[in-house]
């Protein structure tokens, strides 16, 4: 158990409902992120009200929806990708100028279709995948080469690196009118459903040979499945759960702490660290609006984007040991302990014999359509060799919490 759940410990989900019920989902959140002693019910209500009355307390100037599909009281507990930090921070920031609403549960947007939303502007800021984004929005498959990505250090080093704005953000916001502030940093792997719970643990990726797997919206991530024979099948992320419970599929592409945060894990019974591409849970918003703020205004978003991605850094690590339980040994009391999911670490030679099966370095051609694609939606950067080599300019054991924080929309 993380010091955050530690202090928020005796609040309960039907506490968290009742308290939003009056003062807001948003304002409730924002209570318990901002949660320094021991919280209760009663000091929850309290620090609630203390947050509503100053966000309301004088009139914004810009009032922003943010389309986030799984925020709700369920996850609030565990959330760990920053977005609460970050809107938080910024109404702080910008001394309540600008005020965010977060809209969750599915209630504007979907996993898949929250980019499209803010490309309409229905919202302003989302938070998705950047994967279930890609069917929108496809230059975001630029981050979804097989094994372009090391380790979740090297992810965090490409997103703080200056050049994160040529090869990733630049484009994306000039081809789709989004702008990626934000993300969190996983690798994925197989999360195997309960047809696996008592079948041995999965040692090798010839164990997996067959299966039927669940895929986002990413392009990329089924060339790499196809050539390691992991059978891709296009499942709605909201359909999954069900699809893992009843046999539908054997298993799920996705990372370890979204199974924990989805409230997968009464479902999962293995969790298999393939570690083939990028699992990013990132905030985005309309470039358009951006561009529509005054200098001071998006000086401040930049900022509040900065520290909650060096927020998300810190405290997603801590949480997939003390929360998750994705480690060998694996934490008692943690939600893959409480629920039996097994953690499948697969040795280096077995990671490195799925790399020499999928990945554009051993297996270049089916590969190849795509590269040119995003060379010529680039203006002509080979993204992959790109985002290739600066992976690799840290150790390779590097701890993703050691990786330096650098504000990458300013130069090197």
């Amino acid at each position: 158990m993380t010091e955050r759940e530690e202090r928020i410990r005796g609040v309960s989900r039907r506490d968290i409902l009742r308290v939003a019920g009056r003062f807001g989902m948003t304002s409730t959140a924002m209570a318990l992120a901002g949660a320094t002693g021991l919280m209760t019910t009663a000091n929850l209500a309290q620090a609630a009200e203390t947050t509503y009355e100053k966000r309301f307390g004088k009139e914004p100037k810009y009032r922003f929806k943010m389309g986030a599909s799984g925020f709700n009281a369920r996850n609030l507990l565990i959330e760990r990708a920053g977005f609460l930090e970050f809107a938080r921070d910024l109404e702080e920031r910008t001394d309540g100028e600008i005020r965010i609403e977060f809209i969750g549960d599915n209630q504007i947007c979907g996993q898949l279709d929250c980019a499209e939303k803010t490309q309409l502007g229905i919202v302003e800021f989302f938070a998705a995948s950047t994967q279930n984004s890609a069917g929108v929005a496809p230059y975001y498959n630029v981050l979804d080469f097989a094994y372009m990505f090391p380790s979740r250090a090297a992810q965090y080093h490409f997103l703080y690196s200056p050049e994160s704005q040529r090869i990733l953000r630049d484009p994306l916001e000039k081809r789709h009118g989004l702008k990626f502030l934000f993300s969190h940093c996983e690798l994925r792997g197989i999360q195997l459903g309960l047809k696996w719970k008592d079948k041995p643990l999965v040692t090798s990726i010839d164990d997996l040979a067959g299966t039927k797997n669940r895929v986002t919206g990413t392009q990329l991530g089924r060339i790499a499945m196809q050539l390691m024979n992991l059978n891709p099948v296009p499942v709605a992320w909201e359909e999954t759960i069900d699809g893992l419970k009843q046999g539908l599929i054997d298993g799920a592409e996705t990372w370890a702490s979204a199974v924990a945060y989805a409230n997968m894990t009464p479902v999962v019974s293995q969790s298999v660290d393939l570690r083939f591409f990028c699992g990013t849970e990132h905030c985005g918003m309309s470039s358009k609006v951006f561009d529509g703020l005054e200098p001071h205004l998006q000086d401040a978003i930049m900022e509040s984007a900065y520290l909650a991605q060096v927020q998300a850094q810190a405290a997603n690590e801590a949480a997939l040991i003390k929360t998750v339980g994705f480690s060998d040994p694996q934490m008692p009391g943690t939600l893959f302990a409480e629920h039996g999911v097994r953690c499948a670490f697969l040795s280096d030679e077995e990671r490195r014999k799925a790399e020499e099966m999928c990945s554009p370095e051993f297996n270049p051609d089916p590969w190849s359509q795509w590269r040119e694609r995003l060379m010529q939606w680039s203006g002509g950067i080979d993204t992959y060799a790109e985002i290739y080599r600066i992976a690799r300019e840290i150790p390779a054991d590097m701890k993703p919490e050691n990786v330096e924080p650098r504000r990458w929309w300013r130069s090197a």
